[in-house]
């Protein structure tokens, strides 16, 4: 076992940092208050090489691994979690579902522009009624000759309007049928495809989300990814990368919330001394530290069984449902910490605990985790 982050790693993270601290600090509470999605700064990021960080660089991407990939992501999201959940959904889904399970003609015509950023990508799988019961969907594809005509509605999704390319799961055979679904790309421009209502969100602001809408929109056969019927096979494999992405973002807010806690309680005195010196605050900073570390480690586990490509079901369930947990309690505790400033818009603890609240609930719930994992375990 190796503990130590390697010199790329390293590398990396210093040049996220930097980057971040130039063209995302100044701007935060900015974007957060008029929910202002900025494309500008995701095609910087594509130019650093971090909107295509698992993409082999033959297609125009940084040929990273899962490492590596959560250090942008937590780095990211220890300045702005609302950015790095937008440079996570490009990645792990958008992107890796294309790269997964796209043939070599379907990679080359869309990977390379959304590996660079010139393209942000998308992905539809939940809708209005279907959250958590996927197979239960009602946006439907059929069959038309060589193209097929969709109609219905996701929501939630990122990127909705300003995605260039979006990965949609739509149900192509009887409702409820784990293999009655299949995965298109949809470009934007395409007829009878359009976003639709913006949703007006308690935190991670400056990430769009929104609907996307499909009347009778018709797609030819070839943006088909896959066999007919795999695209809810396809999901649940990309979601297993995913958990690890949210677990990075979940990692990252506790980080960024830690540090700003652990700096204010040695700057704010109170009866002659900083409040770090009493117990009842320095306890709190030493459940914080060690329930990081923890959810760090689970996290190193998912991505080395994911870069050795050996079952990460479980491993990137346990590591999102846990470090998501963990930094909602974080942020709640660096509030706390602040006392009254903690409550104000002048201190960042405040945006990190609106931030947080989405990570127990986004690519499936703690509960969900929960259903994941102990199906995995009683199999054994």
């Amino acid at each position: 076992m190796y503990f130590d982050y390697s010199e790329t790693q390293n590398m990396i993270a210093e040049s996220i940092r930097d980057f971040a601290e130039k063209n995302i600090r100044p701007y935060i509470m900015e974007w957060d208050e008029a929910q202002t999605f900025p494309v500008h700064l995701f095609k910087q990021l594509g130019e650093m090489g971090f909107m295509g960080v698992l993409v082999p660089e033959e297609l125009g991407g940084s040929g990273l691994g899962y490492h590596e990939y959560i250090t942008i992501i937590e780095e990211i999201s220890k300045v702005d979690p609302s950015i790095g959940l937008s440079v996570a959904a490009h990645n792990s889904l958008c992107t890796n579902h294309i790269l997964t399970f796209g043939n070599e003609e379907q990679k080359k015509k869309w990977i390379p522009k959304l590996a660079t950023g010139e393209h942000i990508g998308a992905w539809g799988l939940t809708e209005h009624n279907t959250g958590s019961d996927a197979a239960g969907m009602n946006t439907t594809a059929k069959k038309d000759g060589d193209f097929w005509i969709v109609n219905g509605a996701k929501n939630f999704i990122t990127h909705a309007i300003s995605g260039d390319i979006s990965v949609v799961i739509v149900r192509t055979g009887e409702k409820g049928d784990s293999r009655g679904m299949t995965a298109f790309v949809f470009e934007k421009g395409t007829a009878g495809f359009s976003s639709g209502k913006k949703e007006n969100k308690l935190g991670m602001r400056a990430s769009e989300t929104a609907e996307l809408v499909f009347d009778n929109c018709r797609i030819p056969d070839s943006n088909r990814l896959g066999e007919v019927g795999e695209g809810f096979i396809q999901a649940m494999k990309i979601l297993d990368g995913g958990r690890i992405s949210i677990g990075a973002l979940s990692l990252g807010v506790a980080k960024g919330a830690y540090e700003a806690a652990l700096k204010y309680s040695k700057e704010r005195h109170q009866f002659g001394k900083a409040i770090s010196e009493f117990q009842g605050i320095s306890f709190k900073l030493v459940d914080m530290a060690t329930e990081i570390e923890a959810s760090e480690l689970l996290l190193h586990k998912a991505a080395f069984l994911k870069q050795q490509h050996r079952p990460v079901t479980t491993a990137g369930a346990m590591a999102k449902m846990y470090a998501s947990e963990v930094c909602v309690k974080v942020a709640n505790e660096a509030v706390q910490i602040h006392g009254g400033y903690g409550f104000t818009k002048d201190f960042p603890v405040e945006k990190f605990y609106r931030d947080a609240k989405l990570c127990t609930i986004g690519e499936g719930t703690t509960e969900i985790q929960k259903v994941v994992i102990s199906r995995n375990l009683l199999k054994g």
